[in-house]
């Protein structure tokens, strides 16, 4: 399913809301928001900019880092792996 980088979060949609954060932030990786090495929005950006709690916020990037397409640094942040570049929503 391609979603709208710029998409807000539907609290009545059937896909929950850490699961369209995720979708979301795949979105704006695969549009080149944040570079390969380079840090994503923090956490406390996310959770003002999206009205969610911080718990959803991590679930939703727990699942880019399961996939690989982030990692996290204690005490930094979360960066776009470099091997991100240009990979598709399947792979």
């Amino acid at each position: 399913m391609a979603i709208d980088p710029d998409a807000e979060i539907d609290h009545g949609a059937p896909l929950t809301p850490y699961r369209q954060l995720a979708e979301i932030l795949r979105a704006r990786i695969q549009r080149g928001d944040w570079a390969p090495g380079r840090a994503i929005a923090s956490e406390t950006q996310l959770v003002q900019q999206y009205g969610l709690a911080r718990s959803t916020v991590r679930r939703a990037i727990a699942v880019l880092v399961d996939e690989g397409l982030v990692f996290t640094v204690p005490q930094r942040g979360t960066y776009v792996t470099l091997s991100s570049e240009g990979r598709s929503e399947d792979s």
